[in-house]
């Protein structure tokens, strides 16, 4: 291999430039490389100065994920970064892309930092569940002080310039957008000025409010639900105020190898893997997909909208069909505000917010404006006859080679293509609410959808920022399959005896975003209510159905949108709503049940082996791929915790043996609900783990 460093004079000065595509990791050979210019430039007496920049795209994006799992090799990054904070002459790092993790802690050890205007900066290492472990805690708060660090260390957050040259972090923003010429002017200067070495760890530490690190711990534990990595970046910092340079280092490091060896890191690790290896479908590999630049959504309500936010957002053209002149306006008022909204927190500029709405987005109540939309996306009421009326009618408008997609969150997509007649072009894309927000996207494949839509389906989730995930056609697909099965061990452990708030408390401990119940309230009741309602004709007369969810819908209370559900909502406070407690009594008395204390690990041991055991199942059957699309889907629709890697990865950590035993425990009470799935047994018979199958 070429070395991807490279080293040259230019006026005095030494020039070294990586170039290590596509973006210019951190791997050995750039480390070496590094390593072996620097040693050269110590040998030189003909040099001034030094500057250090990126080819092509970037500075230095991060460490070299192709090396993650495998032992160091020497040079380590932190003997490197010292090595150029070393040298007698100043070093410029010139930056432009992003200088994201290591690549940031190579910068703020140079002595010296220019960047072009459009140049970001991070340390994302917290999302990964360790932190920078070569010099990045001890530096960072000698330059930017302590609350600046603090931020960027436990957020993972990336700033740019002109932030980055408030806090410190630059010196200097560029007029030029190359940054080698941005680099040398700098160096230039400097010569011009004497300006000798600039080393940050011979600088002081500022801290404003001493109470900081309290009042941080208290902000992240609120924060990160059970995560270590913050507490443990915290320490760090604490470590750079109280602590000469050098004992710091040490303390940083001894901090990051306790990361390094924890299961959070590796649950994190799978996280980050599972997402880029999602979007590797076997069916769809080397498959074009069409164009889709030109976008109609039909509904312009919560969901509609918010699709059409996303697409707009995305740079598309987005038509939006509404039933009548009434509800377009509601429509055009949606949207509006959603992307004001985005103007106002600086995600969206002004003239944009105003091109979008002169140019690409239209509202309309005329289906033939979308004859020459490139894909339509339904989303309309959950109701299939509604749906297979809008179908018919797009498949007489649309052009031949339009797709035609249905957002439906549980319907057959195979009978919504049955009403057209392009079955092949006929898809399920499954966003989550808010749409504009939320990352996850299912792609629902159905039995004669073609490939090439399929493909297409992932490239818009690509345009849109979406984690895709492909699903196949059963009622709810992985992800509310899956919540389905769950969401009945939590009503199982409200009848044997636990509340609902119990049920919440324990599992926002364990890590969830939110409880069950306090989401259900969220997304309003009634909407899984309907979804009862609609399958009870299928219903097993074996399966113990809880009520009591019911009998809140009957009173009209609604959840949020009502005021008042499993909760009760009043004055921005959420409190229990103690009528649930009356109506599950009743419930217990008629069905005979005593109720008996649940404990908290109980209650989430039930929640986790009801929604591995299902899980089981959906990957069983084909309708997730592999066990990690199960995992991508409930981490990023699901808010399951994502230091916890996903439901399979916990599974494999705790063991499948764990989790088969609580299910056959837990059937002594409910022998219909808690079937092990035949995967499962098998597995554990075989004494392999749901990695195995990933790996396979």
């Amino acid at each position: 291999m070429s070395n991807p460093v490279s080293l040259k004079t230019t006026d005095a000065i030494a020039v070294i430039a990586i170039a290590n595509p596509p973006v210019n990791a951190l791997s050995h050979a750039v480390r070496a490389g590094l390593d072996a210019a620097f040693a050269e430039i110590a040998d030189r007496k003909d040099l001034e100065a030094v500057v250090l920049y990126g080819t092509d795209r970037t500075f230095i994006a991060g460490a070299d994920i192709r090396e993650f799992g495998k032992p160091p090799q020497e040079p380590f990054l932190p003997d490197l970064i010292n090595r150029i904070e070393a040298c007698d002459l100043p070093v410029v790092a010139a930056l432009h892309g992003t200088a994201l993790g290591g690549g940031l802690e190579v910068a703020i050890g140079a002595h010296y930092r220019v960047a072009v205007p459009s140049a970001r900066f991070g340390l994302p290492e917290v999302t990964l569940g360790i932190l920078p472990g070569a010099g990045g805690t001890q530096r960072l708060p000698r330059l930017a002080g302590v609350e600046v660090a603090l931020d960027l260390i436990t957020s993972g957050r990336q700033i740019g310039t002109e932030e980055a040259l408030t806090a410190g972090v630059l010196d200097k923003i560029a007029e030029t957008h190359d940054p080698r010429t941005a680099g040398l002017a700098y160096a230039r200067e400097l010569i011009s000025e004497g300006a000798g070495p600039r080393r940050t760890s011979e600088s002081s530490v500022a801290i404003g409010d001493v109470d900081v690190f309290d009042e941080t711990r208290r902000k992240m534990a609120k924060k990160a639900r059970g995560q270590i990595a913050p507490q443990n970046c915290i320490k760090a910092v604490e470590a750079a105020v109280n602590l000469p340079f050098s004992e710091g280092l040490a303390q940083e490091r001894a901090l990051f190898q306790e990361l390094m060896e924890s299961d959070q890191r590796s649950a994190l690790i799978h996280a980050f893997f599972s997402e880029r290896q999602v979007a590797k479908v076997p069916d769809i590999k080397g498959v074009q997909p069409r164009d889709t630049d030109r976008i109609g959504v039909i509904g312009g309500g919560t969901m509609g909208a918010g699709i059409a936010v996303s697409a707009l957002l995305a740079g598309l053209d987005v038509t939006l069909i509404e039933r009548d002149a009434e509800a377009v306006a509601r429509a055009e008022k949606t949207v509006s505000a959603t992307l004001q909204g985005s103007v106002k927190r600086g995600k969206l500029a002004q003239e944009k917010y105003d091109a979008i709405m002169a140019g690409t987005f239209r509202a309309s109540d005329d289906y033939a404006s979308l004859a020459q939309a490139d894909i339509v996306i339904e989303a309309v009421f959950e109701s299939m006859e509604v749906k297979k009326d809008v179908f018919t009618k797009l498949d007489a408008i649309c052009k031949p080679d339009a797709i035609l997609a249905s957002n439906t969150s549980y319907l057959d997509v195979n009978e919504i293509a049955a009403m057209t007649s392009r079955p092949a072009d006929v898809i399920g894309l499954h966003f989550f609410s808010p749409a504009h927000v939320m990352r996850l996207l299912e792609i629902v494949v159905a039995g004669k959808t073609a490939p090439e839509v399929t493909a297409t389906g992932f490239a818009l989730a690509k345009r849109l920022k979406k984690v895709a995930v492909r699903a196949g056609v059963c009622d709810g697909f992985i992800g509310n399959r899956i919540l389905s099965h769950y969401r009945k061990a939590g009503d199982g452990a409200v009848l044997a005896g636990a509340s609902p708030f119990d049920v919440d408390r324990a599992l926002t401990e364990f890590g969830l975003a939110m409880g069950p119940y306090a989401v259900s309230d969220l997304a309003g009741l009634d909407i899984g209510w309907a979804t009862r309602k609609r399958l009870a004709p299928t219903r097993d007369p074996r399966e113990t159905y809880a009520e009591f969810a019911d009998r809140l819908c009957e009173a009209g209370d609604f959840g949020r949108k009502t005021g008042k559900g499993f909760y009760v909502y009043e004055d921005g406070a959420q409190t229990p709503n103690d009528a649930v407690l009356d109506h599950i009594a009743t419930e217990r008395a008629a069905k005979g049940i005593t109720a008996r204390d649940i404990s908290d690990q109980e209650i989430v041991d039930r929640y986790m082996a009801a929604m591995v055991n299902e899980a089981a199942r959906v990957v069983e059957e084909g309708i997730a791929l592999r066990p990690l699309d199960v995992d991508v889907t409930l981490l990023n629709g699901y808010g399951f915790p994502r230091w916890r890697g996903g439901p399979m990865h916990y599974a494999d950590s705790v063991g499948l043996d764990k989790i088969l035993a609580d299910i056959e425990g837990f059937a002594a009470e409910d022998s219909f609900l808690w079937q092990p799935a035949p995967l499962l047994k098998r597995l554990v018979a075989e004494g392999k783990t749901f990695a195995d199958l990933n790996a396979a």
